[in-house]
């Protein structure tokens, strides 16, 4: 069961960076559109709506992780 705890912990540990690299890179396109009025450059702005759905869905599959890494703990603490 240890051996599972560290596989949860270290794909826990793996999604969290990747969602801060997504979240930095979702605050420099946000500063980069800055000064942009939405929908005038197309790519554009559809290049920042699939960021910040991306940013969406791995947030919740990140958290998804975390309650992973809770649920081992808890359950190792119980036995």
């Amino acid at each position: 069961m240890s051996d599972q705890d560290g596989s949860i912990r270290n794909k826990f540990r793996s999604h969290f960076l990747i969602e801060l690299a997504l979240i930095a890179a979702l605050a420099l396109y946000l500063v980069l559109a800055k000064e942009q009025p939405v929908g005038e450059d197309l790519a554009f702005t559809v290049v920042g709506a699939g960021l910040m759905a991306l940013v969406t869905y791995w947030t919740l599959n990140t958290l998804r992780d975390g309650l992973e890494v809770m649920v081992a703990r808890a359950s190792r603490l119980r036995h």
